[in-house]
């Protein structure tokens, strides 16, 4: 029971804490002020202290706060985070969480400083790998000492490592040579050890996105990947162990020998943390770990007593399906702690309850004395709601001046939390004019408290309070502005171009720019005049075969189409590929003709200049709840300059779904009607309509400005009404399909159109657009990507703005890979509705569609489902479409036709069926789905086990599916993106076109024709070849993985520069070590070729005694100018018949003939290029 409810002082209480005798009851700290007062118990003892909050979500939220109030270097919070799947399903744990669970265990166990650790009730429910092993496994390295190499790989595999290609996830490792790679759990950056024989030559941290060095270091430990040690002497006893189990359970023997074979052959399998109490016989719990002076804290302690007994219960169903099941699975005794076991340890600990309301009768146990204490701390909410209601008013700020004079008057410290310097800035304009002049400061640490002073404070907080106690008052931007989206700490980009070239695979076409196109076969070694090199083979008809040299891998690219056709391959040295080329060419000239005709015409005729309007849009903006992308700003610059001009606007803004396009359509909509002019949006479906209606009316609702939406789904009144009220200029800004395009629609003043997805309406709707791009302003927007290169020809023909910079507020998405598994599936759909979600579930064959939707309704009968793909029709894929925007029902089962479109935050699971079937780019665009609220997404890719897909492959699904942050993503999208109808951004569809030559060909010819209508010279990239009797290739031994072989090869073959060539060098050196001669050798033929392009060479050959080069004038500025090079040297040089050069070398090694060639092409360089 509670007693003595007493209103001490808050210094006085923080100083009770440390001699208190019994649990104490903290009344009325609900948000970031319990932070608040856990840093200044932190701060004042010194000394451990465990939270426990409900869930993960507030567990990083009391984090971030924490981060707010304690300064940086003082700063020891940890997370242990809960495992987000119930045990007994073919299923790994996710590896970040792993890692992140053993580094706070062996950090607890061996930190100096005292910690604060944040965990969940459901984390400290579950038993855990005994603290002893742990201790035991950690494997101090050091530089300059010996280790045993293999020892150390045996002892990475038995912790739970997995070999891979590229270390990039915690629980990685890779050999090359003598350099191996491993991602320790107890670091951000994976390590690097270079080996000189048995000795750790070198001890680096190295980036996983770049996989370069990032720093040296003398020593570092290597932990345990996983939850589980698998030690081989104790293997057997854990055989016999899990055939007891197993013949307890009444499993089938087939399905234990499965298990047996598993453990003998790799060791370590998926779900195995699950089995746990299989593998040790006696088990810790998390307050083994924990040392004996912590201090606990319940976050309110009812709420985690219920969640603790919720867990429980399904701890027991999911032990009772497993068994009906007869799988493998252990009682959850043995794998949790009962919540009364929890309980009796925590009141032992005389805890800090930490509650929002006092309740009667509401105690942790009835026999314990509790020590009340009320906060009187006031919460943030009148004043907010005030500022709401204000919003679009005038005297818009006025409630918040009153607030911060109200605290100064009672002699308040007030610090207002803001994000950024803009936000900051913002604020100090709204104070000044009112006299409140606030001082700037960089964090918390240095707000002088009973100043009575007025701070601006960098730095993000869940919410303010008001402390009076402590003279205290804090306010964040949220609470003044409204909810703004955050940054979160964006991860590591993974190295997306590692993902390009090797996806080329044996059978894949390519397109070679002379020859056209064949199917690629193998990387083979020829040995030709004695000397040994690699070679891309590839196939043309009639089984011709051509042999490419790695170096002119440019000449190649992969062949990219168009879904459903199928080109032929051509014949080598023969017509045909030139006669296609030529006939697209054709047909894009005239699209580039008529893109010109249009732009002129645009340039002549007079549109409206608009004018700035400050007071508004700076208020409009701020009605924007998250941060703006440095493309996004710009977009939105070159959208408002273009408006501000007297010619007619014509811009498309590009951009991925979800990087802020709707945004830049806003603010042109907002300078259109603040300056009296209407605006129309036309979109491409019903669905995009209403949400874009939705949208707009909530951005324009505190402003005298009228929003409608046009679509079928308005009755035939409705619809009259607002084709009425555009006549008569009611109606400001309308939002509709091509309904707008109908003849029956006029505007009174038309200022403004903008266009989403413009490629996706027919001929006629486009014919009807021509007309009116001529007349007002247009602004398109799309999601397709446009190549660098294709924006940069169309410069000055159309207008183009690019976001590529992902918004980042977006959480990583949490992905798992496994078999189908109904018991993996009803979780994660059952796990998406307790939190109020919808979900995807993408299956892309239409043929069983409804099948696998009746099976996921069995397993789930309380899902609302409903089923969209692309033989629907219009109508019913909208009605579908838009139930589950309006939350009708919780789960989509579809085929990929979710790629395109639209926005829907609560949804955020998505489950993909045969994940193995999907290009790098289709998962792209699917991930896009989910992760776009302030809500943890998950995925799950399911994966046949006979599927073709190796290990690696499907890491790079998961690679991908996780890091939403990745840089290249639109790269990646282009890369592999089966063209849906072509040339979107040329209007005109170009389908066939792009099926004869390839899409990469296809843009080539696009903008060479751009750039010869523009009156520019067009010259093609000098791609030399480069003769040598000389080996030189990358060895199996130096790089095994052919992907990254080729990978290599790839971007040497890129390569243009010799500063980018030594950079190159040293990057191999630091990720695969010392470089063989063979290697060292193509460097050097590479840094001829990169030498032959700036003297225009087309043709290297180099013998004993001669060089023989053959020029390409169209690559020279000047030809002759090589005439007074050769004259001043007739001896060396003389040119024959057919104009080839022929330069006399000095006798001597290889070294000494390339010292010379090097110097002869610079010298020419300078003659013909300088």
């Amino acid at each position: 029971m509670s007693q003595n409810q007493e209103n001490i002082t808050f210094k006085s209480l923080i100083n009770q804490i440390l001699h208190r005798d019994c649990g104490i009851d903290c009344i009325g700290l609900s948000g970031s002020d319990t932070a608040f007062f856990i840093s200044r118990l932190y701060s004042e003892h010194r000394m451990p202290f465990i939270v426990i909050v409900p869930s993960q979500k507030q567990g990083e939220m009391f984090i971030n706060d924490l981060s707010f109030f304690i300064n940086e270097s003082e700063l020891n919070v940890i997370h242990f985070p809960p495992y987000n799947i119930l045990p007994f399903k073919k299923l790994s744990y996710h590896n970040e969480t792993a890692a992140k669970r053993i580094s706070t265990l062996y950090r607890i166990i061996n930190d100096d400083m005292p910690l604060i650790v944040v965990t969940t009730v459901s984390a400290l429910l579950q038993k855990l790998i005994p603290k002893q092993e742990i201790c035991n496994y950690a494997e101090l390295i050091m530089a300059g000492e010996d280790i045993e190499r293999d020892h150390l790989i045996a002892k990475l595999i038995s912790g739970g490592y997995v070999s891979s290609a590229i270390v990039e996830e915690p629980g990685d490792f890779c050999i090359r040579g003598g350099i191996l790679d491993i991602f320790s759990p107890l670091y951000p950056d994976p390590l690097r050890i270079e080996l000189f024989g048995d000795t750790v030559d070198s001890l680096r941290f190295f980036s996983a996105a770049t996989q370069r060095t990032i720093k040296l270091i003398k020593e570092a430990v290597i932990l345990p990947a996983r939850e589980v040690i698998l030690k081989k002497e104790s293997i057997a006893q854990i055989i016999t162990r899990i055939r007891q189990q197993a013949s307890d359970l009444d499993m089938p023997v087939t399905m234990v020998r499965d298990v047996v074979d598993i453990i003998k052959k790799e060791g370590i399998f998926s779900g195995i943390e699950g089995l746990i109490p299989l593998i040790y016989p006696k088990l810790d719990t998390f307050f083994d770990y924990v040392p004996d002076n912590a201090n606990f804290v319940l976050v309110e302690p009812k709420l985690l007593e219920n969640i603790a007994i919720e867990s429980q219960e399904q701890a027991r169903i999911n032990y009772q399906n497993a068994c009906m099941e007869r799988r493998l699975c252990v009682e959850p005794d043995s794998l949790y702690l009962r919540w009364l076991e929890v309980k009796e340890k925590l009141l032992h600990s005389k805890p800090l309850a930490v509650k929002m309301l006092s309740v009667l009768n509401e105690s942790c146990d009835k026999g314990m004395t509790f020590q009340q204490y009320n906060f009187s701390v006031i919460n943030n909410t009148f004043i907010s709601e005030q500022l709401k209601r204000h919003r679009g008013d005038e005297r818009h700020y006025l409630p918040i001046v009153d607030w911060i004079n109200d605290k100064k008057r009672f002699g308040n410290t007030t610090v207002i939390v803001c994000s950024n310097r803009a936000r900051a800035g913002k604020l100090e304009s709204i104070l000044l004019p009112y006299g409140i002049q606030a001082k700037f400061v960089d964090s918390f640490h240095h707000v002088k408290l009973n100043t009575n002073c007025v701070y601006i404070c960098y730095g993000v907080l869940s919410s303010g309070f008001v402390l009076p106690d402590l003279s205290l008052a804090i306010i964040t931007e949220d609470e003044i502005f409204g909810k703004q989206h955050r940054k979160v700490k964006p991860r590591q980009l993974i190295q997306t171009e590692q993902l390009l070239f090797e996806d080329l695979k044996k059978g894949d076409l390519v397109v070679h720019t002379e020859h056209g196109i064949g199917r690629y076969d193998d990387l083979v070694k020829l040995k030709i005049d004695g000397a040994i090199n690699d070679f891309l083979l590839i196939y043309y008809k009639d089984s011709d075969k051509l042999y490419l040299p790695v170096e002119r891998m440019n000449m190649v690219q992969k062949y990219l189409g168009v879904d459903g056709i199928q080109p032929d391959l051509d014949k080598m040295g023969g017509k045909s590929w030139d006669r296609i080329k030529k006939r697209v060419k054709k047909s894009v000239e005239k699209i580039a003709g008529e893109l010109l005709k249009l732009y002129a015409a645009r340039k002549f005729n007079k549109g409206y200049a608009y004018k700035d309007i400050d007071s508004y849009s700076k208020d409009f903006e701020s009605g924007f709840s998250y941060e703006e992308t440095v493309d996004q700003l710009r977009a939105i610059e070159d959208v408002l300059h273009d408006m501000k001009l007297p010619i007619p606007m014509d811009r498309l803004v590009c951009g991925d779904v979800g990087y802020g396009k709707t945004e830049v359509a806003l603010r042109a909509s907002s300078i259109a009607v603040n300056n009296g002019k209407q605006v129309a949006m036309l979109v491409p479906t019903t669905v995009l309509a209403e949400q874009h209606f939705v949208t707009f009316s909530e951005r324009f609702k505190n402003y005298p400005f009228n929003v409608a939406c046009l679509s079928r789904f308005r009755s035939i009144k409705e619809r009259r009404t607002i084709i009425n009220d555009l006549k008569t200029g009611k109606i400001d800004i309308v939002i509709g399909t091509h309904s707008l395009l109908q003849r029956d629609v006029d505007f009174k003043d038309l200022g403004l159109l903008m266009i989403d997805e413009e490629q996706r309406f027919g001929v006629k709707q486009k014919e009807k657009l021509k007309k009116i791009r001529t007349t007002v302003d247009v602004l398109a927007l799309t999601a397709t990507p446009i190549p660098r290169t294709l924006q940069m020809s169309l410069f000055g023909i159309r207008d183009i703005s690019i976001i590529s910079t992902p918004p980042e507020h977006r959480h990583s998405i949490i992905t798992y890979i496994s078999e189908f598994d109904d018991v993996i599936i009803a979780e994660a759909i059952r796990k998406e509705l307790k939190r109020g979600g919808q979900i995807f579930f993408v299956h892309n064959d239409i043929h069983n569609i409804w099948l696998i939707a009746e099976h996921l309704k069995k397993l789930v009968p309380e899902v609302r489902l409903g089923v969209a793909h692309g033989r629907l029709s219009e109508d019913e894929l909208e009605r579908e479409m838009f139930k589950f925007m309006k939350k009708e029902i919780d789960m989509l089962v579809c085929t990929t036709i979710i790629e395109s479109g639209i926005d829907i935050p609560s949804a955020n699971s998505i489950l993909i069926n045969r994940a193995d079937r999907f290009g790098l780019a289709q998962i792209y665009q699917l991930r896009g789905r989910v992760g776009r609220a302030d809500e943890q997404a998950y995925a799950y890719l399911f994966i046949p086990e006979e599927s073709v897909l190796t290990k690696d492959a499907r890491k790079r699904l998961k690679v991908l599916m996780e890091h939403s942050d990745l840089g290249a993503g639109f790269q990646i999208a282009m890369s592999d993106l089966k063209i849906r109808g072509g040339g979107t951004i040329l209007g005109a569809s170009q389908t066939g076109h792009i099926a004869a030559v390839g899409y990469d060909m296809f843009l080539k010819l696009m903008e060479t024709s751009m750039s010869e209508l523009k009156g520019e010279t067009v010259v093609e990239s000098l791609e030399p070849e480069i003769n040598m009797t000389l080996s030189a290739f990358i060895p199996e031994n130096f790089i095994p993985d052919i992907d990254q072989r080729l990978s290599v090869y790839r971007r040497l073959a890129k390569l243009t520069d010799l500063k980018e060539l030594s950079d190159f060098k040293a990057e191999l050196i630091d990720r695969f070590g010392t470089l063989p001669t063979e290697t060292i050798n193509l460097l050097l033929k590479i840094m001829l070729k990169v030498l032959s392009i700036k003297a225009g060479v087309k043709r290297l050959d180099l013998t004993e005694q001669h060089l023989l080069l053959y020029f390409s004038t169209a690559h020279q500025k000047n030809p002759f100018g090589i005439v007074d090079m050769i004259v001043s040297k007739q001896d060396r040089f003389k040119f024959t018949p057919d104009h080839v050069l022929k330069a006399k070398l000095s006798k001597g090694g290889m070294e000494s003939l390339l010292v010379q060639v090097k110097n002869i092409l610079k010298e020419i360089a300078q003659h013909v290029n300088g």
